[in-house]
């Protein structure tokens, strides 16, 4: 039987659908002040920090930024690390507009509210001061599939001596980083 956490993995949301929430967000939110937090539900896929609202109310979002699957949120003093889970989303709505059973985490700017729902509850809302890349979840991820350092090389190295699938290689995020299932088939 499989880890929880691999399986998962494989069921999640791709990376192209979290850079178009990535984008799509972080124009709205780019030099907004957090004005409000409310956290419904803490028990997401790990415990979203208490007092997290105390450290982010006052603080500027400076940059919105993806690594993976991870959406980070840069705020000065540190990220907030934002995951979809397998059926997450994230929703810009009115400041005013009622959550429903499954909006476990709101980050208010201004007029606006970014809200999280995720019926599994497999996402996460985390916090991290320093360098958000030596975070646990992502100090060891692999290339970002997008970018330049991602190379037919790079791809032919990195599956020398390994006795697996080319789908099961394609999905280790200490490959490359966010490719699922979907695309893993397709390839």
């Amino acid at each position: 039987m499989q880890d929880r956490r691999e399986s998962d993995e494989r069921s999640m949301p791709e990376l192209p659908e979290v850079e178009i929430t990535r984008r799509g967000i972080a124009p709205v939110l780019r030099r907004r002040t957090v004005t409000a937090v409310t956290v419904r539900n803490p028990r997401l896929r790990w415990r979203v920090p208490a007092g997290l609202a105390a450290t982010l109310l006052g603080t500027r979002i400076r940059a919105v930024r993806r690594r993976a699957k991870y959406l980070l949120l840069d705020c000065g003093t540190g990220t907030l690390i934002v995951h979809l889970g397998m059926s997450g989303s994230l929703r810009l709505v009115g400041a005013g507009e009622p959550p429903g059973p499954y909006d476990h985490f709101d980050l208010g700017v201004g007029d606006l509210t970014l809200r999280l729902r995720d019926p599994r509850r497999f996402g996460a809302v985390l916090w991290h001061t320093g360098d958000p890349a030596r975070h646990p979840l992502l100090a060891h991820l692999g290339v970002e599939p997008l970018s330049p350092a991602f190379t037919g090389q790079l791809l032919h190295a990195a599956t020398r001596g390994r006795r697996v699938a080319i789908k099961q290689a394609l999905m280790d995020h200490k490959v490359v980083v966010g490719v699922g299932n979907i695309y893993a088939s397709e390839s």
